[in-house]
């Protein structure tokens, strides 16, 4: 089992530590992403807990994303937040990068809810747009998976036919309606970044099948299903990507546009959560 099986001692001493912090024993887990984070400083009741102080825990590193754990209760439900999570382009490794799911699912969690920022390539999307994820396209050039496989974590070859669940997805679509939110289903695209991408890429991407495209998400996916762990992923059109609109790309754009539909995207989260925890009682 080789390196698998030190960094599953490692996932169940992280996630042991985390347990001594609390006696809250969430069961959903969150990743929040670039700008995406204000929704665990909500949390009822919350324990805090440093990425630095969780042993093996990887440091967030990128913009807007604050580096800590947020135990706590959205309504009734117990949950666990991360506030910023680490990419490929920070310099960690496919397992480092997921590190994180590995510890949840050693804390006994069945559902991780991922978000993130993404660059719109569909055309009927615009800045703003919440999209709910149904497959993904990985061009990272990596896979978390790789080498030796632990039993412990999951089975050598996992099934991805629907990674992203399908009843979670329809319960995103129903809080949309009830709470008159436009919202949408879409493939994310996962590259490795740092730098935005070219147009040309971009009409490239279209082609593929692509809606949006980023630099994250792709590799906790694989975790988490390899995991047996169900997966809710949603992105947030902070920006059109590449060639849509002709403009250059900033990051500060990104994070204006997390901010302005924060409230939207948490009221979303608010009312999916108490179905997530429905479905996985």
């Amino acid at each position: 089992m080789g390196k698998s099986s030190g960094e599953f001692e490692r996932a169940s001493a992280a996630a042991k530590f985390i347990q001594k912090q609390t006696k809250l024993r969430p069961k959903i887990a969150l990743v929040l992403g670039s700008g995406l984070g204000a929704f665990a400083d909500e949390f009822a009741g919350a324990k805090k807990i440093p990425y630095a102080k969780i042993p093996h825990f990887p440091q967030s590193t990128a913009i807007g994303h604050a580096g800590q754990l947020v135990i706590g209760k959205v309504d009734s439900v117990e949950v666990a937040g991360m506030q910023g999570r680490v990419h490929l382009y920070e310099g960690y490794t496919p397992q480092q990068v997921v590190f994180p799911i590995r510890v949840f699912a050693r804390m006994g969690v069945k559902a991780v809810i991922l978000t993130n920022a993404a660059g719109g390539i569909n055309l009927n999307y615009s800045a703003g747009a919440l999209v709910a994820i149904r497959d993904h396209i990985n061009l990272q050039g990596v896979n978390p998976l790789i080498g030796p496989n632990d039993g412990r974590f999951g089975v050598r070859f996992p099934d991805m036919t629907q990674a992203y669940d399908p009843e979670f997805r329809r319960f995103v679509a129903e809080a949309g309606k009830k709470l008159k939110q436009n919202l949408h289903e879409g493939v994310y695209l996962a590259l490795s970044g740092p730098n935005y991408e070219t147009p040309a890429e971009i009409h490239a991407f279209r082609t593929f099948g692509a809606d949006l495209v980023g630099m994250s998400t792709v590799p906790e996916v694989l975790a988490a299903r390899h995991a047996g762990v169900r997966v809710l992923g949603i992105s947030c059109v902070t920006n059109m990507a590449a060639g849509v609109t002709g403009e250059r790309l900033t990051a500060e754009e990104v994070f204006e546009t997390g901010a302005r539909v924060k409230n939207d995207f948490i009221a979303l989260l608010k009312v999916v959560i108490p179905r997530i925890a429905e479905a996985i009682a």
